[in-house]
């Protein structure tokens, strides 16, 4: 398969993955906020865990310590040594809270909590009913045993990325069965183009042939206008056909790139449109210097075609377009109805309009982005509502 069919591919499908993608990306913000609450519910609870398991082992020590503190106490002053423990430090303080006497390695207290976490140890607060040695406060100090924690982190992040891929598994397979109208309704309407631009050859060539035999002569005025309607008519359904065909066989067409003298070009294809503009009253004003560009001369002449189709079809009655170029540009631009700001990224997407007033498949624009992209140029929209919109190509 050829780069090009690829990219006709893509941009066939950029619609319907641009919602898959947009939805996606909700489902899974919307899926990530609530396992980040889980997981923090989750912590949360393996945390009061933690401290469950420890209340009762510091309470035992501090059990411990008030017997030893309660012998001291009874022998002072004969023995006046604090009681130590290896598996614990401690503290004592009286009923102000002033300190007594104290081993521990964190002095950050706070006499309102049974047990609390300060940095990398755990303190435990037993009040006293009877004040040994004076005291109203023991504290008993523990290192913290972080196991629990890396264990609860790693369970949150494998637990978490496992459910994170299940729930996207099936969002993608929800997401794709409620977009299969939408793709339906795409298929349909491309198979449309397909039968539609296989009929249309035929009589179109017919008609524009016939056209051209005809002898203006011998006709009245009436007749003649009313064979320059014909002939506009044929053209728009020309112009139309050419896009459908592009789109439709585009792919299947081999290259031929090639020196372009643009200038040429465009002022055949204004004379080829300026029929299409006279029954607005649209006026050409052409500004063109020498400029050259290696190209398929069928793939320029869609990108020029529709860019001046376009600055006629959403043109002003009495308007006009004034095509400039030079030797690294183009600029194609209009008196129109312009585009709205919020709008314009999305012209160049398949089947958008400007509006609904006018009529067309919504498909030049996108064949125009599609030849630009293939040849690594680059296109830019300026437009503003109700004045008119200028495209520049640059090359």
């Amino acid at each position: 398969m050829s780069a090009s069919k690829n990219r006709d591919i893509n941009l066939l499908r950029s619609n319907e993955k641009q919602s898959l993608i947009r939805f996606l990306s909700l489902y899974i913000f919307l899926v990530t906020m609530l396992l980040l609450l889980l997981g923090v519910s989750y912590y949360e609870s393996q945390e009061k865990l933690m401290f469950s398991n420890q209340r009762t082992i510091l309470s035992t020590y501090a059990n411990e310590q008030v017997k030893k503190l309660k012998i001291l106490h009874h022998y002072f002053p004969t023995k006046n040594e604090y009681p130590r423990d290896e598996r614990f430090e401690s503290a004592i303080y009286d009923i102000e809270r002033i300190h007594i006497f104290s081993t521990l390695k964190n002095r950050k207290i706070d006499f309102d909590k049974e047990i609390y976490r300060v940095e990398e140890k755990i303190h435990f607060v037993k009040y006293l009913d009877d004040y040994y040695l004076g005291a109203k406060y023991l504290f008993i100090e523990i290192d913290e045993n972080r196991d629990w924690y890396r264990e609860t982190i790693i369970s949150i992040i494998a637990l978490g990325i496992i459910t994170l891929t299940v729930l996207g598994i099936f969002g993608i397979f929800f997401m794709k069965l409620f977009m299969r109208p939408m793709k339906n309704s795409v298929d349909l309407l491309d198979n449309f183009i397909k039968d539609t631009t296989h009929e249309l050859n035929t009589p179109i060539s017919a008609i524009l042939a016939n056209i051209e035999m005809m002898d203006k002569s011998i006709m009245s005025e009436k007749n003649i206008k009313k064979l320059k309607r014909i002939n506009i008519a044929a053209k728009t359904v020309s112009h139309l056909y050419q896009d459908l065909t592009y789109l439709v066989l585009g792919h299947q067409t081999k290259v031929r790139d090639e020196w372009i003298e643009l200038k040429e070009l465009i002022e055949a294809r204004v004379e080829y449109f300026s029929l299409l503009a006279t029954p607005k009253r649209i006026t050409f004003h052409l500004d063109l210097e020498t400029g050259k560009l290696f190209i398929d001369a069928a793939k320029i002449a869609r990108v020029v075609d529709n860019l001046i189709s376009n600055a006629i079809k959403y043109n002003r009655r009495s308007g006009s377009i004034k095509i400039t170029l030079r030797s690294n540009y183009f600029i194609v631009e209009d008196t129109g109805i312009g585009i709205e700001h919020d709008k314009v990224t999305a012209i160049f997407e398949r089947y958008s309009r400007f509006n609904s007033s006018e009529g067309g498949f919504g498909i030049g624009l996108n064949i125009v982005k599609s030849i630009i992209d293939e040849y690594n140029l680059t296109i830019k929209v300026h437009s503003v509502l109700r004045e008119g919109t200028t495209i520049r190509v640059s090359f």
